[in-house]
């Protein structure tokens, strides 16, 4: 999170050996070593885990879950104000398998109207698509439980389509794609809100997306995936 360097005083944690500077060697997923790590931070944002949404149930309960568990701990005990979770859009893929979803994400508009769109919201049932998915629903369930029992303000971010490319890639990412800008203003705005505890989806205000992007915390999407169709 580059871009939150000189408004923020930031330090990381990764496992890598080779990491930059202000960044701690620490495996978040062995709870031994985790004391104090967090001692001093207002907030924690935690983006730790296999990102692949196809990792299989063993890889997420072994590693993303235990991840999610330890830092909501260490964060507890250190008296951290505010949890962000780094979610997933995959949460509720499941949606993705009906219509007009399922047409979108196959870039077959027919028939569609962007503007009568029924959007999934955070009021929807999860549908996990994997086991990936699986692993973030009980991320999510884990933070509400720690903002009700011990008092830590979370925010849960279901994150949509953020590459290195910053585009769209194939026909789904015009409907999900989060630009790098919209990241950190939604990052931001997860930072800074008064809040004890909330999801909201994290994607741009693609003119095909189909996720509900009415929030609590203010974030306001600025980028359209729309002006890279003609590229």
């Amino acid at each position: 999170m580059d871009g939150l360097d000189g408004r923020y005083d930031v330090a990381g944690v990764d496992r890598t050996i080779r990491r930059p500077p202000n960044v701690r060697r620490r495996n978040l997923a062995r709870s031994r070593g985790l004391a104090g790590i967090f001692a001093g931070a207002d907030a924690v944002v935690d983006l730790a885990g296999d990102p692949d949404p196809r990792a299989e149930w063993k890889d997420v309960r072994r590693n993303n879950l235990a991840v999610t568990l330890n830092v909501l701990d260490a964060a507890r005990r250190a008296g951290v104000r505010r949890y962000v979770f780094a979610s997933s859009n995959h949460v509720t893929g499941g949606y993705e398998r009906d219509e007009p979803y399922s047409a979108i994400v196959a870039g077959d508009y027919t028939g569609l109207d962007p503007d009568w769109l029924p959007l999934v919201g955070t009021n929807r049932p999860v549908r996990p698509d994997g086991a990936y998915a699986l692993g973030k629903v009980l991320g999510e369930a884990a933070a509400r439980w720690y903002s009700d029992a011990f008092g830590l303000s979370a925010v849960c971010l279901r994150i949509g389509t953020v590459n290195a490319e910053n585009r769209p890639l194939q026909p789904r990412h015009f409907a999900t794609l989060l630009t790098h800008a919209d990241l950190l203003r939604l990052v931001e705005a997860a930072l800074t809100a008064d809040v004890r505890f909330t999801v909201c989806y994290g994607v741009s205000r693609n003119t095909w997306r189909f996720w509900d992007i009415s929030n609590e915390i203010g974030y306001d999407a600025q980028d359209d995936a729309e002006r890279y169709r003609a590229e």
